[in-house]
């Protein structure tokens, strides 16, 4: 195995390890550490089956299927699949998704601990996924704003606060009536400690916190909006663009991420699993 960093600021290369075979405890505890302290991730040149895919997740822990059950895999329903492709006029994947900043599973009540995508097709440019660095854009608050944040509770729901509009490209995945009725609202702290690490985070600035307890809307709003300026910003995100046989994965407690909007003709398909944290994730 060895692990060789992608930037100063995060995300690492894993080479030697084929996912299709069985890790023993000393090789994904290796992982593990690359993991937390590089925030994510990826595994060049694998050859998955959606089985052996499913296998290699639950080593992080219980998947959860995604909300838009429209696109799970026909074989196992812990497996969304990504794409923009379309067979004989239908979609064939879930296109489009979570193209803005945001944290996945930050609207359930107890959310992702991470996110593993499979690359399948790719377009040979502009295909990859941003991602910003939650743990040092905390570290770098001033002291003055820690103070201020610390113990805040935000109001999250599925949704993409910045863009309601269901016909927009930018817009969360729109749900359908059945599908709404699955989610709720949920409170999660503004600066959360790693359940795993113990490091502190801004967490989901961007995405679905829509509000602040104790504030009113507009003070609130505008305080995450603040807070999703400095989170986002270029010195601390990085970009990975993907090859097909790519597995990456990604720690959803230290990272904001988005999605890139492919041209509707360069085919991109991905499988993509999204593990919980353990119950310890939850605001009690």
């Amino acid at each position: 195995m060895q692990i060789t960093p992608l930037s100063p600021i995060l995300g690492a290369r894993i080479d030697g390890v084929d996912l299709a075979v069985p890790l023993d405890a000393a090789a994904f505890a290796a992982i593990e550490r690359a993991f937390h302290a590089h925030c994510f991730v990826v595994f060049p040149g694998q050859h998955l089956t959606a089985a052996q895919f499913h296998a290699f997740s639950r080593l992080w822990g219980r998947a959860e299927p995604h909300v838009i059950d429209t696109f799970h895999h026909p074989e196992i329903a812990d497996i969304l699949v990504l794409s923009n492709v379309e067979v004989d006029g239908k979609p064939v994947g879930l296109k489009d998704a979570g193209s803005y900043f945001h944290s996945d599973y930050s609207y359930l009540d107890v959310p992702a601990r991470c996110t593993m995508l499979y690359a399948l097709q790719m377009p040979a440019t502009g295909n990859g996924t941003t991602f910003a660095n939650q743990t040092r854009a905390y570290d770098d608050l001033p002291a003055a704003t820690k103070a201020r944040i610390e113990g805040l509770v935000c109001r999250h729901h599925y949704g993409n606060r910045d863009d309601l509009d269901e016909r927009s490209r930018t817009v969360a995945s729109v749900l359908n009536e059945a599908q709404k009725k699955k989610v709720h609202w949920v409170r999660h702290l503004l600066a959360r400690t790693h359940p795993r690490t113990g490091r502190k985070s801004l967490y989901a600035v961007s995405g679905s916190s829509f509000g602040i307890e104790g504030m009113d809307d507009a003070d609130g709003l505008a305080l995450l909006d603040e807070l999703k300026v400095h989170a986002t910003r270029p010195s601390y995100c990085h970009t990975v663009d993907y090859r097909v046989g790519d597995v990456i994965v990604w720690d959803n407690a230290q990272l904001l991420h988005r999605a890139p909007l492919p041209e509707h003709d360069q085919a991109r398909t991905l499988w993509r699993i999204t593990v919980k944290e353990g119950p310890e994730g939850a605001l009690s």
